[in-house]
């Protein structure tokens, strides 16, 4: 088993550490199956009354999932992709389904794939230290990890704003979303797991319980004074109707969201809406059966998702070249490819 992820077991409550503090734990395969097949014994297992997950090095939680190794194998026949994908999926379905309290300590940076090990939990604790991320559309992917059904099922348009935007939220952002159940400081959390070892924790409302105990107010959430922009523009049906609202406020938010969002691939952010709105008629299984088609489509081509990672996490210009170079380039049917079934004929199984 690999040192990179680390399983304990200590008076009901089963512990995972995510160990790789030198790339911000950002997660490999090994990671991904190693997690999965735990929780699968661990659901069994009737000694197990909770799980938690936190990370070591103090800086991240999660930056992410290791998508620089599918891109460093490159596009043509991408097995790598597709087992990387397919083995996350299988796990982030495994959290959203567990039926025990499951626990995360989302002290630091917590982006993409690490959202994922966390959002479909019972319980999000976030600190001081928490800055939340769906970044994707800077690197030419989707907001993934079941970001099809928790992004939709947010308040109003944020979870739109979120997937497109990647824009960047810390504490009291975080709780205002949904995103965290709970904020506490992050000098409490040693005591808090320690109460969690003490107590009966075999339901939510134990935890809760607890976590009551040592949460806090995290203070206003700077997304309240945007709130109505946000929903007004991001409640649009289509990306160009998007930018025309935003060009019509008078405010700087939404002259720097404008800026933001043109830095964006242009079909990533077509793909993200269409991938949003079916997200919000689909159950969790499906919606993560849709994500696994774009992902195979995506890492099947030379997509702007090789040329994001390039520009983004390799060579680090943050000068990516995107292909088309509009959203006027991107047609109807080069967006709608992505959601087809992959070559193979084989849907992710969860």
């Amino acid at each position: 088993m690999t040192n990179d992820i680390i399983f304990e077991d200590k008076s009901g409550l089963g512990i995972i550490t995510l160990n790789r503090p030198e790339v911000l734990n950002a997660l490999s395969i090994e990671m991904c199956i190693a997690l999965d097949n735990k929780l699968t014994v661990w659901e069994k297992d009737n000694s197990i009354q909770a799980i938690i997950i936190k990370s070591s090095g103090g800086k991240a939680f999660c930056a992410g999932g290791d998508v620089r190794a599918i891109v460093e194998q490159g596009y043509k026949n991408n097995f790598a992709g597709k087992h990387f994908f397919a083995a996350e999926y299988k796990m982030n379905a495994r959290i959203f389904h567990f039926p025990k309290p499951f626990i995360a300590l989302l002290d630091g940076i917590t982006m993409g794939g690490g959202v994922g090990v966390a959002i479909h939990g019972s319980h999000r604790i976030i600190t001081e230290k928490t800055m939340f991320a769906m970044p994707e559309s800077a690197i030419g992917l989707i907001p993934d990890v079941g970001g099809s059904y928790f992004l939709p099922r947010l308040p109003g348009a944020l979870g739109l704003y979120l997937g497109l935007t990647g824009a960047r939220l810390t504490s009291a952002d975080i709780l205002y979303a949904g995103i965290g159940t709970a904020y506490m400081s992050s000098k409490k959390l040693d005591e808090f797991v320690n109460a969690l070892l003490k107590d009966d924790i075999s339901s939510n409302v134990d935890v809760d319980a607890i976590i009551g105990c040592f949460a806090e107010d995290p203070g206003p959430a700077q997304l309240d004074e945007f709130r109505d922009l946000i929903d007004a523009a991001f409640g649009e049906n289509t990306i160009e109707d998007i930018f025309d609202h935003l060009s019509i406020i008078d405010h700087n938010w939404a002259k720097e969201t404008v800026a933001v969002l043109k830095k964006m691939s242009p079909i990533s952010l077509k793909i993200i809406i269409e991938q949003l709105r079916r997200g919000a008629k689909l159950d969790f299984d499906d919606c993560m059966k849709m994500e696994y088609r774009i992902v195979c489509a995506i890492s099947s081509y030379d997509s702007d998702f090789y040329e994001g990672v390039r520009a983004v996490l390799i060579d680090k210009d943050h000068n990516p070249s995107w292909i088309p170079v509009s959203l006027e380039e991107v047609k109807t049917d080069m967006v709608m490819a992505h959601f087809n079934i992959p070559d193979e004929g084989e849907d992710l199984e969860l």
